[in-house]
């Protein structure tokens, strides 16, 4: 039986998938189309490593469908064969193939190609395919890339070039469903070929052939796209969702933190001190093609300003670096831990923040990393030794005994908790046309309770991290005052701070807080100084938010799907946690 799990679909037609691809009629429709066909299922073993930019090692034939393919990945006719002649030996195919896939290509020159072609035919079908997998079959965007990207053999340039594109698409997905004549971007994944048409019109990009869209007036397209340019939401690619959650809240400042949210993300790395300076860093990038500049007041962080591959250098192989917002450094700074402390990092996920701490312990004292899920840990594990971070204990919560063991035995908490991701939402393209505001409740109580908890394992006298990655206030410090007034005197908020997008990071929010030594009680009630209070959280409903009625019970640990603070997931030139 043939194996297509791993072919192209149909850029143009959805026909051949819906009533199936036989023998010479699917050839046939491939020659009058000029694109694979197919769209059999492909196996969920997508490579998952923790960095999710799209710059993934790409090791030739690996899951590459059939090897007499020439690496397109589809069932058209090999090198050299007629259509309708009897195929060539599997041998003598792969043969073929293999010269065809080590023979060096003409490089991309993006500047010239753009201006002069947009996609070529390849390309199309590469970016109909990425496309497909995130809108049709909903796969997480970057695991996407990695999956597609480790099929073909191109230069990072050209990656990134596509790459750029395709956020670009997903960015201001309302946008291009409206200029194909959608109703609503959730309407994208049966018409992936008319979004691409779309964004290479508005792109000026040469159109490609479409067919198999009877419904699609091309006529009104050019009106439709300056109609959509006139709504403001379109055109800053900002769901109606995240619109009515942050307006009523943020107030004034909403319009420039709207407009930040739907700019490209920058892309930052953080030094890993263990191995180095940030300086060394800069100069061993600078020696293999990367270009780069140092952030201001974030002395581990570099800005990645050119269009390379950063996950295929020697310096990243070396353990160097890691691939995280500057933003998202400033959190394990926050907690201000000393070499010699015991740390725990009570929401680990796949440890970005984790290796962090343990530069930042200079390889003495212990850190905890904490987590409900055993893959994250196992990739924590992994990138642990890459990064040469040998005081790193994973502990799975798969019961209260694994926290209450821990009481009072730590000098820093880090509470990185799950939450709404409003602040990285430009990073997470794909994902932020899908309405959360139904699990807000729950991620409400969510935070509140792995406060109260989580809190206890920090000793008398020590420091806890309460953080996330939304601007949203009642994810911040209402939950932060909320859980101080309920303590009774046990902890008091030493300092706090929000990073908005329009600062040109992404979206953050720390608070530190000391546990007394024995609680104390302050007759006057007031807070300390230069920190502003705001209102505790009630249980009304929260704004913009439909009554999903009674909160659901959640397990201990975090719920799938839940942004964490810094945990992004984004391809090629953006940071992951």
């Amino acid at each position: 039986m043939e194996d297509n799990r791993h072919s192209g679909h149909s850029v143009w037609s959805r026909r051949s998938r819906q009533e199936g691809d036989r023998d010479g009629d699917r050839r046939d429709r491939e020659s009058r189309d000029g694109f694979p066909q197919g769209g059999g299922r492909r196996p969920g073993g997508f490579r998952d490593d923790g960095y999710r930019d799209g710059d993934y090692q790409d090791d030739g034939y690996r899951d590459g469908g059939r090897r007499g393919d020439g690496g397109r990945g589809d069932s058209r006719p090999g090198p050299g064969e007629r259509r309708g002649a009897r195929p060539q030996s599997r041998y003598a195919r792969a043969s073929k193939s293999y010269h065809e896939r080590h023979t060096p290509r003409e490089p991309f020159v993006e500047k010239g190609y753009v201006e002069h072609k947009g996609f070529s035919d390849f390309q199309l079908r590469l970016v109909y395919s990425i496309l497909n997998d995130v809108l049709q079959n909903g796969r997480p965007l970057d695991q996407c890339y990695a999956y597609w990207f480790s099929k073909v053999k191109i230069d990072s340039l050209e990656q990134g070039f596509l790459t750029r594109q395709i956020n670009a698409m997903l960015a201001k997905l309302s946008l291009y469903a409206h200029v194909s004549g959608l109703k609503r971007p959730s309407d994208s994944g049966n018409h992936v070929a008319r979004i691409i048409f779309s964004y290479c019109a508005a792109q000026n990009f040469s159109l490609p052939e479409l067919s198999g869209e009877e419904g699609f007036d091309r006529r009104g397209l050019r009106a439709r796209l300056e109609e959509g340019m006139q709504d403001v939401l379109m055109r800053e690619g900002c769901p109606h969702w995240l619109e009515e959650s942050c307006a009523p809240l943020l107030k004034e400042a909403w319009p420039a933190e709207r407009k930040a949210l739907g700019e490209p993300a920058r892309r930052f790395i953080r030094t890993n001190t263990l191995v180095g300076t940030r300086d060394e860093l800069a100069s061993l990038l600078a020696g293999e093609g990367v270009v780069t500049r140092s952030v201001k007041d974030i002395p581990t962080a570099l800005e990645v300003t050119s269009n390379s591959a950063i996950f295929r250098t020697e310096a990243f192989r070396d353990g160097r670096f890691e691939q995280q917002d500057a933003g998202s450094q400033l959190i394990p700074a926050f907690l201000e831990v000393k070499p010699g402390m015991k740390v725990v990092d009570a929401c680990a996920g796949a440890g970005g923040k984790t290796l962090q701490l343990a530069a930042d312990l200079k390889g003495k004292g212990t850190i905890i990393a904490l987590d409900t899920e055993q893959w994250k840990l196992a990739d924590l594990r992994w990138r642990a030794r890459r990064a040469r971070a040998h005081n790193i204990e994973t502990r799975l919560i798969d019961s209260t005994k694994v926290i209450k063991r821990l009481h009072g035995q730590a000098d820093r908490v880090l509470i990185d908790a799950p939450c709404s991701g409003t602040g990285i939402v430009r990073r997470i393209p794909d994902s932020k046309w899908r309405d959360p505001r139904n699990r807000f409740r729950e991620l409400k109580d969510l935070q509140q309770d792995l406060l109260r908890r989580y809190s206890l394992m920090a000793k008398p006298g020590g420091l806890v991290v309460y953080s996330t990655c939304s601007i949203l206030p009642w994810e911040n410090g209402e939950q932060v005052r909320a859980f101080i007034e309920a303590a009774d005197g046990e902890f008091e908020l030493l300092a706090e701070r929000q990073i908005l997008p329009s600062s040109g990071l992404d979206g953050f929010y720390m608070a530190r807080m000391r546990r007394r030594e024995a609680p104390a009680f302050d007759p006057d009630g007031m807070p300390p100084e230069d920190i502003s209070v705001l209102p505790a959280p009630s249980n009304e409903e929260l704004p913009g938010q439909a009554d999903p009625g009674p909160s659901p019970a959640h397990p201990e640990g975090q719920g799938d799907g839940i942004a964490r603070a810094g945990e992004d997931k984004l391809p090629e030139g953006q940071p992951i946690h």
